[in-house]
């Protein structure tokens, strides 16, 4: 960054008024700031977690044994992701998760398949699981728990927690800047200026979606906007996300359900991956391509991509959905074969099936006999 010419100051930082901050003791002036503080991984307040000690998604990376029974509170991405990869290692794991589904927020026929392949693989799975307490008892971890009106108990060797992030908004002296704050982090408007217009705020800090790629958008923003005078705004923006668990869970736009809320009238269109000869090839028909449509229109409002490497397909979505383009212009889209991407050609092959209404289809049926008399 000094090669840049950028000064940089490596401390403890916070604000001590308007247009000031100090670090260390040294004390700073601007014309502009930006908090990029991020998140921390989150714990459910379980009596005893703390004393009985437990890892997250950070820490679990300082791991230089694999343990050999491994309890996961939580069984959204995090939670599905790792509890997979720990029993592909070797651990037996069990998961533990309140609501009725993995993946929570995801589509329930997604959350589905992966269900069903971390079971296949070994992951013991407890849904509507409420957790009571954590203990040691010598030197197994356990977690006491109810499930189906039943008292349970897991004895392990770590537990892992996959149950959130926070956003890190303490010791900043927000208060003295005038930078208004809450649970969900730093308040901020659509050009990403907090409530001291002076000062911006991007990141985990400061967004619901605590994505990497996120963060990277609004940091772009950010700058356009503090440090160039523009005024680009963070609302609006579509943005996808993956679970990777295999198969992959990958999303953008709005689910039906939301699509619904919002007073959308939807058309839905699913491609099975058994239809596609690259899923067969892979031995990964389980998954599917969605797309919910406005009803009438040929405009996206949401899609899910159920496979092996939907993280990687999902872009040709969200550019269409950044680019207001439909169905339609994806259909004369040539895609390589076999791929997984032809899954959403196939879809937009079926909505432009749909449009074949009763009357085109007699005017094509009378002009194609018309051409087979000639």
């Amino acid at each position: 960054f000094t090669r840049l010419g950028v000064d940089v100051f490596l401390g403890d930082g916070r604000f001590t008024g308007r247009a000031a901050l100090e670090v260390d003791g040294r004390r700073l002036t601007f014309t502009r700031a930006v908090i990029a503080t991020g998140a921390r991984a989150t714990a459910p307040p379980i009596p005893g977690l703390e004393e009985v000690g437990y890892l997250t998604n950070e820490t679990v990376f300082w791991l230089t044994e694999l343990p050999r029974r491994l309890a996961v509170i939580g069984a959204g991405p995090i939670g599905c992701e790792l509890a997979q990869a720990f029993c592909r290692l070797g651990s037996r794991v069990t998961a533990l998760e309140m609501l009725p589904q993995v993946l929570g927020k995801e589509d329930p026929d997604a959350a589905a398949v992966v269900e069903r392949r971390l079971r296949a693989d070994g992951v013991a799975i407890v849904l509507g699981a409420r957790i009571e307490r954590a203990e040691r008892r010598g030197r197994d971890k356990v977690l006491v728990y109810e499930a189906g009106g039943a008292r349970r108990e897991v004895a392990c060797d770590a537990i892992l927690v996959g149950a959130g992030r926070a956003p890190n908004v303490e010791g900043l002296g927000l208060e003295a800047a005038g930078v208004a704050h809450g649970r969900d982090g730093v308040t901020v408007n659509d050009y990403l200026q907090t409530t001291n217009r002076r000062i911006y705020a991007a990141g985990d800090v400061a967004s619901r979606f605590k994505f990497t790629h996120m963060a990277d958008a609004l940091a772009r923003i950010v700058l356009a906007n503090a440090l160039f005078g523009g005024w680009k705004k963070a609302t609006g923006l579509h943005v996808p996300w993956c679970t990777y668990t295999s198969p992959e869970v990958a999303h953008v736009g709005l689910y039906a359900e939301e699509a619904e809320a919002r007073g959308h009238a939807v058309d839905t269109i699913t491609v099975p991956m058994a239809d596609m000869d690259r899923a067969v090839l892979d031995g990964d028909e389980a998954g599917f391509f969605r797309v919910h449509l406005e009803r009438g229109k040929d405009r996206i409002l949401g899609a899910t991509l159920v496979s092996a490497h939907a993280g990687e397909t999902i872009s040709e979505v969200t550019l269409a959905m950044t680019r207001r383009l439909g169905l339609a212009t994806l259909a004369g889209v040539i895609h390589p074969y076999p791929t997984e991407a032809e899954a959403i050609r196939k879809a937009a092959d079926e909505y432009n099936r749909r449009r074949l209404t009763p009357t085109v289809k007699r005017v094509l049926g009378w002009w194609l006999a018309a051409r087979r008399r000639l």
